[in-house]
């Protein structure tokens, strides 16, 4: 590391053993030992970079080395999905085992009464969305006067939907003395002016900004918009598909088309923010074990699912950014695996493309399907990679269906 090393406390050093951790990831290294110091941050990372133990073992390290009266909230972290949420509390539960700090999480669409409490005392770390907690705030349920450490995660998905003046409603019940730490993978004016207000000299660490894993490979599959279910149909039966992400821009889009999947005969669940918690943990818990091997997304999964056996993400609709994209991308490639990256592209997204290849600095390659019978369109035209056309490729044998 490279400032003078701070040891972490033996219990944690032992969680990072019993994990399979050997060496730090770049953002670990660079951000845990000023956060250890106390200093307050701002983090940039691209996904899957291990930036969740990059906040979590300092905390758990503040809250084990300082004392602090038994039953009060120390640690509270705010992040923008459930999802996300559940992923970071489980972080928590893994690094903290040998430990007896205890975590919850605060969230939407599930019961009040065990997050009272948590909240009343029963946890050290609470990981919260926004809205629900600042709901018990108003009801007298949270106090957040001997908050310590406040972590601020994917800070620019908060602002994107509208989550801001609750966060800042939520950060004034906390007290001015504590440490704050905040990542986000971009930075629009409205955020800069926000971690100005609430952060105190921070050190600013940037990892791998606006750059996908190394290990994802990128093609685009130019093809008629009525064409799109067709050619995805046929991407999935002849690719070698371990586990397969499909990103649509809607949640309406997301129903028909995991029904277009199933009528297939293929295995696939949904996941968007109109279906319950409890319907989006079954979905994920499928994923996860490999029984269901197609989950179909709206951008609600781009940030926070963390499934490191992701072979392929399939853009159905390409993304409104290029940082949307980056983030959609950062599911797969994960924990130095190889992944695919593959992008339906019709006639419409010309300008879209352009977009994504500079944030990536080169063009995408262009992919088709023998044998496939394709309508009139051919929209890259117009982009560079045009020139780079891989008649054919695949990515492995026929996958089976199931």
């Amino acid at each position: 590391m490279r400032r003078n090393r701070i040891m972490l406390d033996d219990r944690l050093r032992r969680a990072i053993r019993a994990a399979g951790y050997t060496e730090p990831t770049a953002i670990q290294e660079a951000a845990i030992p000023p956060a250890l110091e106390g200093r307050d941050l701002i983090g940039t990372a691209q996904t899957g970079t291990g930036k969740t133990a990059a906040f979590v073992l300092p905390i758990l390290q503040r809250l084990l080395t300082t004392p602090a009266t038994r039953g009060r909230l120390r640690a509270l972290i705010i992040t923008p999905t459930r999802e996300l949420a559940e992923q970071i509390h489980a972080a928590i539960g893994e690094l903290g085992r040998f430990t007896e700090l205890r975590s919850a999480t605060v969230y939407g669409g599930v019961g009040m009464s065990p997050q009272v409490d948590a909240l009343g005392g029963g946890a050290d770390i609470i990981v919260a969305c926004p809205g629900r907690l600042l709901d018990h705030v108003r009801r007298g349920n949270a106090d957040l006067s001997g908050v310590e450490a406040l972590v601020l995660d994917e800070a620019d998905r908060m602002l994107d939907m509208g989550f801001l003046p609750d966060v800042r409603r939520i950060v004034a019940q906390t007290p001015r003395e504590r440490q704050t730490m905040l990542f986000s993978a971009t930075f629009a004016p409205e955020l800069n002016r926000f971690a100005a207000e609430i952060l105190r000299d921070p050190e600013r660490i940037e990892i791998g900004l606006r750059a996908p894993a190394q290990t994802v490979a990128h093609s685009l599959c130019p093809v008629a918009p009525e064409q799109k279910t067709e050619l995805l149909l046929r991407l999935l039966d002849e690719t070698n598909t371990a586990s397969v992400l499909i990103f649509t821009r809607t949640k309406h889009r997301a129903n028909r088309l995991v029904k277009q999947i199933g009528r297939a005969g293929l295995n696939a669940a949904v996941l968007h923010s109109n279906k319950s918690q409890n319907q989006r943990q079954k979905a994920l818990d499928g994923f996860r074990s490999g029984q269901v091997q197609l989950l179909v997304a709206t951008d609600i999964a781009s940030r926070g699912l963390d499934v490191d056996t992701i072979s392929h993400v399939i853009n159905y609709d390409i993304p409104n950014t290029a940082d949307d994209y980056i983030h959609r991308i950062g599911r797969t490639g994960r924990a130095e695996r190889t992944g695919d990256a593959i992008t339906l592209v019709t006639s419409d997204d010309r300008a879209a493309v352009r977009d994504i290849e500079r944030a990536l600095g080169e063009p995408i390659s262009v992919r088709t399907v023998d044998g496939f019978e394709y309508g009139a369109a051919t929209p890259v035209a117009a982009t560079a990679s045009a020139q780079r056309r891989s008649t054919g490729r695949r990515s492995g044998g026929r996958r089976r269906r199931r």
